[in-house]
């Protein structure tokens, strides 16, 4: 291959990477002006902007603004708006008073309705959830504004639910889902969502069964911008879920599409998910889902929409979402097995292939593959030895993360560059059998534990079709083999990037394996290039780049704050008082209560209050005793009945608190009911680290227990009483954290705590 050939095929190759990621979701342009029957960006980012003014969680006084702006907003465009409220404590008996939004738009027809689907509570305690959800519920009220300025009657009814508690165990959707009449009339449900506050939105299937008839639906919806694939889809059904959607699929049996964002996943749940921080493309993005969904889905038949059969499914430039049985996976794997005997047969004959050449192809492979393992394996761990501050931002995802997936992924290049430098003398047409060969072993294995991958194969197919150019030609036209690299290419370079945004940096190792992998499907091309170490030496000075540029940005700013934590903790049985912080390298805020000094800590963290990544105390220290009024609490029943106890306490705050958690020995715990909504049994059979029930407290209200446990064992009780409130305490004299700070998401923070023991002889 000429050298200008081989650049001009590595620009192009570079160009189409990019056009891919730039075709998966619509650009951004000012709307304001559009036609009031079209979605407009601009009018749902007003709406964001008034949902995310300030944090709105259960509980909290801006949680009743936000209700009663969504409410008055529905009510502008004529519809009816009724309130859902009750107690619901979900699977993860996290106890909640619950206030949904409803609204129903009726239909000619009498079928199954369609259900549009967000929350409107933002995450304790400091998020002002702009994405997560305000993006999900200025998306509707844009969508069904743009829909009723129609003056069309659709056949199906649309409901709007806008749920509430979500963000504390999808309490709001249990309530709707298991206590409201409309919820027997649901078909089908939109829901969207937020994991960050950019990127693409990925659409995710949410079924009891299969998923045919879905994919099928939605493809005659035919968005412009479709995200999504199947894989996804596969390993989704395999992990525990948690969105309001999947209430719905496990206690209603109704189906259902997500669509979520990911990017910027650092935003999640901080006080940094703000309006000005949301991607405009993005709404936009969930915008051109929501509209050709709703008018296809609101006229279409709902009854039928459920399936026995699932289908494999993937997005491509051009074609949009692509999709076929998964009776075809195993003829697909099959065929293509057969195909690669086939051309080995010819090559062999043809002399094009050799098997010193085809033996020596391995070696290369083998090596990149495992250095580049090795190398995404261990990375996120040595950057945590090198930055411990990134162990505090505990969902693993930092600010200068995409800087780290750029370089290491560059880094990744380099080696495979490299490996095959040494083995230049190989023909090009040997070097590419090695790689099939573990693509189907790889779609083999996919094929059989994991079908909703078998789309994998077809960038198989493709370098199939280039072995069978480079066997019949010893000077193949670049051009047709860069033709024959975009599937792999637009199917697999997404996953490189969405695998450590999505589940943190830890995940690196699925980037730097895929990008080898990803290179070797494009040996076809690469093999001929004569410099291979230049391309080496210039992808590892990249990395190099990259890796400075990350560190010039590990540290913090106002735009890239620091999570920090501080708590004070008062133990009403010992009478001793401590500052905590679940913070591994103490800010200068933090310092100025707490020295690094973990004596305490462990004590502490004997029965830890539940968070989502089960994080602990890591440092505290003496604090001075406050006058705090403790919780009022009363046995009101203590009852034996055969070989039974029956146990009644309420627990009654005597201060503003949020929250209250209840820990037991380990006692058996036959049944337990929370202000008279009852545990699941599952619950109480696994419970975790003997955790009971944590209740979010809306308007200072009890806490009612009932227990029934065997009438021989003896229970104890420890009660965790939280306000977020320690900045805001006249007790206290907390400076206002600096603007490079932000509070720690996904623990308790900025808390007074009151623990107490209560024993039960």
């Amino acid at each position: 291959m000429k050298k200008n050939a081989s650049t001009l095929s590595l620009i192009i190759l570079i160009f189409i990477t990019y056009w891919g990621f730039k075709l998966s979701m619509p650009s951004y342009k000012a709307d304001a002006t559009t036609s009031l029957t079209s979605f407009s960006t601009d009018r749902a980012l007003k709406h964001v902007k008034n949902i995310s003014k300030k944090p709105h969680a259960v509980g909290f006084p801006a949680h009743i603004e936000v209700k009663n702006y969504i409410v008055s907003e529905l009510k502008k465009m004529g519809l009816e708006t009724n309130l859902q409220t009750g107690y619901t404590a979900g699977d993860w008996a996290n106890l909640s008073q619950a206030t949904n939004i409803l609204a129903r738009i009726r239909g000619s027809g009498n079928g199954k309705a369609l259900l549009l689907l967000s929350h409107y509570d933002s995450n304790p305690h400091s998020s002002f959830g702009a994405s997560d959800a305000g993006s999900g519920v200025a998306t509707i009220l844009e969508g069904v504004r743009a829909f009723l300025s129609e003056n069309k009657t659709p056949k199906n009814d649309v409901i709007i639910l806008l749920s509430d508690a979500e963000e504390l165990g999808l309490n709001g959707a249990s309530l709707f889902v298991n206590k409201h009449p409309w919820s027997k009339d649901v078909g089908l449900v939109l829901n969207f969502e937020a994991r960050g506050s950019g990127g693409p939105s990925y659409m995710l299937v949410e079924t009891n069964k299969g998923n045919a008839n879905l994919i099928k639906e939605f493809t005659k919806a035919n968005p412009d911008y479709p995200v999504a694939n199947s894989l996804v889809y596969s390993i989704y059904k395999m992990l525990p879920n948690d969105t309001d959607l999947t209430v719905f699929r496990e206690d209603g049996n109704i189906e259902g599409l997500n669509f979520a964002f990911i990017d910027d996943h650092f935003d999640y749940h901080t006080a940094k998910d703000t309006y000005d921080r949301l991607d405009k493309k993005t709404l936009a993005h969930q915008g051109s889902y929501l509209m050709p969904l709703l008018h296809y889905f609101s006229n279409s038949d709902l009854n039928n929409i459920k399936s026995e059969t699932d289908y494999n499914y993937f997005n491509v430039p051009f074609f949009k979402l692509v999709s076929y049985p998964f009776d075809w996976v195993w003829p697909m794997f099959g065929i293509a097995i057969l195909l690669f005997i086939i051309l080995l047969i010819y090559g062999f004959k043809k002399e094009s292939l050799t098997i010193k050449g085809v033996l020596k192809g391995f070696i290369p492979l083998l090596i990149a593959l495992i250095i580049n393992g090795i190398i995404g394996f261990f990375s996120f761990k040595i950057l945590k030895k090198i930055y411990p501050q990134y162990q505090d931002i505990l969902h693993g995802f930092t600010y200068n993360g995409y800087e780290y997936i750029t370089a290491f992924v560059l880094l990744s290049i380099s080696v495979c560059f490299y490996s095959y430098q040494k083995f230049r003398k190989v023909s090009t047409s040997d070097l590419v059998v090695a790689p099939i060969f573990i693509w189907l072993l790889i779609c083999g294995g996919l094929t059989a534990y994991l079908p909703g991958a078998n789309f994998f194969v077809i960038p198989v197919y493709a370098i199939l079709g280039s072995l069978l150019v480079l066997i019949n030609q010893k000077k193949p036209n670049v051009f047709l083999l860069v033709f024959l690299a975009l599937p792999a290419i637009w199917i697999f370079t997404p996953f490189i990037k969405m695998f450590p945004v999505g589940l943190g940096l830890k995940m690196m190792v699925a980037s730097t394996a895929l990008t080898s992998l990803v290179f070797f499907l494009l040996l076809p091309i690469f093999g001929f290039y004569k410099h291979k170490g230049r391309l080496a030496l210039i992808a590892l000075l990249l990395c190099f780049g990259f890796i400075v540029s990350a560190h010039i940005n590990s540290g913090y700013d106002e735009n890239k704050a620091q999570p920090t934590s501080l708590l004070y903790v008062y133990n009403d049985d010992d009478k001793s008082t401590n500052w905590a912080t679940y913070d591994h390298e103490l800010s200068n805020w933090t310092k100025q209560f707490i020295t690094d000094n973990k004596k305490n800590a462990e004590a502490l963290n004997a029965q830890v209050i539940s968070s989502k990544y089960s994080s602990g105390f890591t440092f505290t220290a003496p604090a001075p005793f406050k006058n705090l009024a403790i919780p009022e609490i009363n046995t009101t029943k203590d009852t034996v009945i055969g070989n039974q106890r029956f146990i009644e306490i309420c627990i009654k705050p005597n201060r503003n608190v949020n929250r209250l958690d209840l820990f037991s020995n380990e006692v058996s715990i036959n049944k337990a009911k929370i202000n008279t909504i009852p545990l699941p049994e599952d619950f109480l059979l696994n419970r975790k680290k003997g955790k009971l029930v944590t209740h979010y407290i809306t308007d200072n209200a009890y806490t009612e227990i009932e227990l029934v446990i065997p009438k021989n064992e003896k229970l104890s009780l420890t009660i965790y009483e939280a306000s977020n409130d320690l900045l805001t305490n006249k007790q206290f004299t907390i400076p206002a954290r600096p603007k490079d700070n932000i509070p720690m998401p996904f623990v308790l923070n900025d808390a007074i705590l009151i623990t107490k023991t209560i024993s039960f002889e």
